[in-house]
């Protein structure tokens, strides 16, 4: 008996799926939890339905000599920045499913499953949307010098923690978070499973959840070539509104449609409390007001230079 062609069901490469044969059991769509959630800037003002909210950063105060406010006869203004974020970017995930397919296909609850893996492919999505926007305004640090990775990401996470400003004061470990690329937290978990005082740390674990005070992540959305984020919570802004999910009927024809649209906006408010190591790259030719770096036993220093000097190479961090 020759297999029923499916109508609306497409093999990534081979065309046409076939119904009513089921080989074994039906893979579920992986993915990898999502981290930026718990990290996102929620004090936001106004109504997404404008198309804008707003994020405010207040200026800390500052004491002066008592009787300055009784002689000026008032208080210092409270001083704040603002941060406009515009929701503006509009998608849409949908699927058309025939009523046939349905039935013939063998699997249990197709219009469930897809569902449920819309809402998942939205989720890694605004991840990786939320990273591209920090990694782009992330403070970059020459962090070369430092032969291992508990004293390269203590020393970033030391940058953060003395920074000093109109707003910040110094930052409380318990306020960062620590993201970092599969790689880069592999090296942290190799480093606490071989370090002899580390006798109460659980090697079977995949999760550590602490490092030296700073709440660490394995995360799959980090841009290209970033290894790795230091942000405290708050430091970007990602509204999202998603209209509710429906699976409903096409009309003049016996197919469902699963639909979901939503629309969010992404943008930094804290760009002083991103941080990142940088990447260096070799330079091709030289170019007025840009930064170059040498390289000696993997240490990148800076020098100042206004041309290429012959048998030396150059780099750029980025």
């Amino acid at each position: 008996m020759p297999r029923i062609t499916s109508l609306n069901i497409l093999l990534e490469a081979e065309g046409k799926d076939y119904l009513s044969e089921l080989y074994g059991r039906v893979i579920e769509n992986v993915q990898r939890a999502l981290v930026s959630g718990p990290i996102k800037n929620m004090d936001l003002s106004g109504d997404p339905v404008s198309g804008t909210v707003e994020a405010k950063r207040f200026v800390n105060a500052t004491s002066k000599a008592y009787g300055t406010a009784r002689t000026a006869g008032k208080g210092d203004a409270v001083k704040a920045k603002p941060v406009t974020v515009a929701i503006d970017t509009d998608k849409e995930i949908v699927q058309a499913l025939e009523q046939k397919d349905g039935r013939l296909y063998g699997v249990d609850g197709v219009l469930d499953r897809r569902s449920a893996n819309h809402i998942l492919r939205m989720a890694a999505e605004l991840d990786n949307a939320f990273f591209a926007a920090a990694a782009g305004s992330a403070t970059t640090l020459n962090l070369s010098a430092y032969k291992t990775i508990a004293e390269e990401l203590e020393a970033i996470i030391q940058e953060c923690e003395t920074t000093q400003n109109d707003f910040v004061d110094g930052v409380p470990r318990s306020m960062m978070h620590l993201v970092l690329s599969p790689k880069y937290y592999g090296k942290i978990r190799n480093d606490l499973d071989k370090a002899t005082n580390n006798a109460n740390v659980d090697t079977g674990a995949e999760e550590f959840n602490v490092w030296h005070g700073v709440r660490s992540y394995s995360c799959v959305h980090l841009p290209v070539g970033c290894n790795y984020l230091l942000l405290v919570e708050g430091a970007v802004a990602q509204p999202v509104m998603a209209d509710q999910y429906v699976a409903e009927k096409i009309p003049l024809s016996n197919a469902y449609g699963v639909e979901l649209f939503y629309h969010y906006g992404t943008k930094v408010v804290t760009p002083d409390l991103i941080f990142k190591p940088g990447v260096f790259t070799k330079a091709a030719a030289y170019e007025a007001g840009t930064q170059y770096y040498t390289e000696s036993n993997g240490v990148y220093t800076a020098v100042e230079i206004t041309t290429f000097a012959a048998g030396t190479d150059y780099y750029i961090m980025s």
